[in-house]
């Protein structure tokens, strides 16, 4: 259990995701919501994780902590075709990455960041999904019922573009809703 954590620090999420919010409610973790609007800007030769952890790290160290407060946050990319898929910035981008993603595999990575005032620790994960492919209509229906602009990727696996055509994932599926609640938990126990 988390009671000598949460007995000992105020937790504080530096996300707005309600996806992230949503997964700390249901670990029955009280919280408080802290972030920055910051660019996402990483240096252009990252890879992969490395992207992820950049990110995490950064918008931990945006946030003033108080001695009492451990901060929980966290960033998550598609890696697809060696580059990463972000937020899409407009409908254009959102619909072409998800003609990428189509009869395709990629790799969704999400970096967790913990801090106090005196201790740091990233943790990642990696998923494996498969999409089965998916038609100009069905690619056009989400992308204009659903605007995933908030998601890595352009889809979020939790909506109706996931049930349609998630084929199968290797690893955590809440990772691949934004958060690794599973390695959340153990990390959080031992920090």
């Amino acid at each position: 259990m988390l009671t000598d954590i949460l007995n000992k620090y105020k937790i504080i999420l530096g996300s707005k995701s309600p996806r992230r919010q949503q997964f700390l409610k249901e670990l029955n973790i009280p919280f408080e919501v802290k972030f920055i609007d910051s660019q996402e800007i990483y240096p252009h030769h990252f890879k992969a994780e490395q992207i992820t952890e950049f990110l995490a790290e950064f918008k931990s160290n945006a946030i003033q902590l108080k001695d009492n407060e451990l901060l929980i946050t966290a960033d998550t990319i598609v890696w697809s075709n060696n580059k990463a898929l972000e937020k899409p910035k407009d409908k254009a981008e959102a619909v072409k990455m998800l003609e990428e993603l189509s009869n395709n595999n990629h790799q969704v990575i999400t970096s967790i960041c913990l801090a106090t005032t005196k201790k740091t620790k990233i943790i990642t994960d990696k998923t494996q999904v498969y999409f089965s492919k998916l038609s100009k209509d069905e690619i056009n229906f989400y992308v204009n019922n659903y605007k995933p602009f908030d998601k890595a990727g352009s889809y979020g696996i939790q909506e109706w573009i996931g049930l349609i055509g998630v084929a199968k994932i290797e690893g955590s599926y809440a990772n691949v809703v934004g958060l690794p609640v599973q390695k959340l938990y153990k990390e959080l126990k031992n920090f």
